[in-house]
């Protein structure tokens, strides 16, 4: 019986409550002048508001992106000449040569004179794009720019008056564990909102974009999100939501968001020039792992290692030499390959840059000239070593041969590359666990060349079993350090 009269006064309270909010389901009146003047609160539980207020703000901001594309179906080869003769009747439902196809996507007001952020994938090959803002007035989009390496694009409109733009936050403040709201039009639900927490930062290899430093988050990203802003308690734009991690195509707690500050720099670009000019050092580079760390006797397992340096580039005029480690960048900790390529990629053209490497334990400042990147980097010769012969040995688990020019035709090398290709190696032996495979090339044991079999039997009776010994690696031209211990 209790239960019951409680239940009957929640319930009263709850009618009560949206009596004396009518507002709520009132018209809309007239549209007053939007103003940016939002403070975050100091008390997140504040009075058990939430995140209403940012949500109340920002909602203006946030744009639904519809797009339309034509969709032309392929036509086998020589099709003309082999028609059958009862025509189109077996083509599956009679399908057109080329259809509309539509997509939904968001984006963010950056600018009261209609600068919209979205994703490169939100607009690719539109034909038409509408877009429609908080008020349901729909305006014409035109594509400034896109860069598909970020995943990055710029569209703008001509609104009837000055719009209200999201403010920018600062992406390399943000900490794992900070709250963070995601906005957007999730399965063509408009201005959806959730919330979530920085799950892991500078996250790569994700497979979406060529230039990847990833916010991962928690908060519900479903398609229709992208382009949508990921935004900070203060109500800023942190991020700009980009894509899943999904077996199932819906959401599954994993979420990616492209950093705001690499945003800015794309769409600074973008607005520009119409394209994206990234900035090129001219080296390969390798993550340092922590056995590559104690082979190269660093004390923690950051930086990148220099692996190769292209002819003529900026890099090789610095005086830099392969094995170098890049640990600082105009004074900023290199933590890995993804942060030194996206510095250098960031980096106006032209720009003299300040660099710290490690070279034999010593740490040595250089000063590199940026140039643009080229737009074809096969042709650009690297540096390479000398001559060759043929025979067969063993060491750790794998066998050699000398690299002659037949094989490194074979291997899709250039007949100037040197060293001694692994021809087999055995399961489970060190080398295996390594990673090393039949038709790698070693090019250097423990920092010195190895430029044919002679070179290699010197360096290999050299070795004990238990020693650390540091190969130097060329597969298919991708060129890399591995450490493992030698034992038979």
């Amino acid at each position: 019986m209790n239960k019951k009269i409680i239940f009957i006064f929640v319930i009263a309270l709850i009618l009560g409550y949206f009596a004396g909010n009518s507002t709520l389901f009132s018209p809309k009146e007239t549209k007053a002048p939007y103003t940016y003047n939002f403070q975050a609160p100091s008390n997140l539980k504040g009075e058990g508001t939430g995140f209403s207020e940012i949500v109340k703000i920002l909602s203006p901001t946030v744009v639904n992106i519809s797009t339309t594309k034509t969709v032309k179906r392929e036509i086998q080869p020589f099709s003309q000449f082999f028609e059958s003769p009862l025509g189109d009747f077996f083509e599956p439902f009679n399908m057109p040569k080329k259809w509309k196809e539509q997509s939904l996507g968001s984006g963010v007001i950056v600018s009261s004179d209609g600068y919209i952020i979205t994703n490169s994938h939100v607009v690719e090959k539109a034909d038409e794009i509408k877009v429609t803002l908080y008020d349901k007035e729909d305006y014409s989009g035109k594509i400034i720019g896109s860069d598909p390496k970020t995943d990055i694009a710029v569209i703008k409109i001509s609104a009837k008056e000055d719009l209200p733009a999201i403010k920018w936050g600062d992406s390399d403040s943000l900490q794992v564990g900070e709250f963070v709201l995601a906005f957007g039009n999730s399965f063509g639900l408009s201005h959806t909102v959730t919330l979530g927490i920085v799950s892991a930062l500078g996250r790569a290899n994700v497979g979406i974009a060529d230039y990847e430093d990833f916010i991962q988050t928690d908060a519900a990203i479903n398609p229709g999100n992208s382009g949508g802003p990921l935004v900070n308690v203060k109500g800023e734009l942190v991020g700009i939501n980009t894509a899943i991690f999904s077996r199932t195509g819906g959401y599954q707690g994993i979420g990616f968001a492209v950093p705001s500050n690499m945003v800015k720099s794309v769409m600074s670009e973008l607005i520009k020039g119409g394209k994206v000019t990234r900035g090129w050092l001219g080296v390969t580079i390798q993550d340092v792992t922590p056995e590559l760390a104690g082979e190269f006797g660093l004390k923690e397992s950051a930086g990148a290692i220099i692996t190769d340096i292209f002819n003529g580039s900026p890099a090789e005029k610095s005086g830099m030499k392969r094995g170098d480690i890049i640990i600082e960048v105009e004074g900023k900790e290199v933590k890995n390959v993804v942060s030194l390529r996206n510095m250098i990629a960031q980096s106006k053209v032209g720009s003299i840059l300040k660099l710290k490497v490690i070279r034999d334990g010593k740490t040595i400042p250089f000063e590199v000239a940026i140039v643009e990147f080229p737009s074809d980097t096969s042709e650009i010769a690297s540096h390479q070593s000398e001559e060759a012969v043929s025979d067969e040995n063993s060491l750790a688990g794998f066998r050699v041969l000398d690299l002659t020019d037949e094989i490194a035709k074979q291997l899709g090398l250039s007949n100037k590359e040197k060293g001694v290709v692994i021809v087999s190696v055995i399961p489970n032996s060190a080398s295996d666990e390594a990673g090393l495979k039949k038709g790698d090339v070693v090019q250097e044991i423990n920092k010195k060349r190895v430029s044919s079999l002679s070179d290699f039997n010197k360096a290999v009776s050299r070795l004990r079993d238990g020693d650390m010994v540091l190969l130097f690696i060329n597969r298919n031209g991708k060129k890399f350090y591995v450490p493992f211990k030698v034992h038979p």
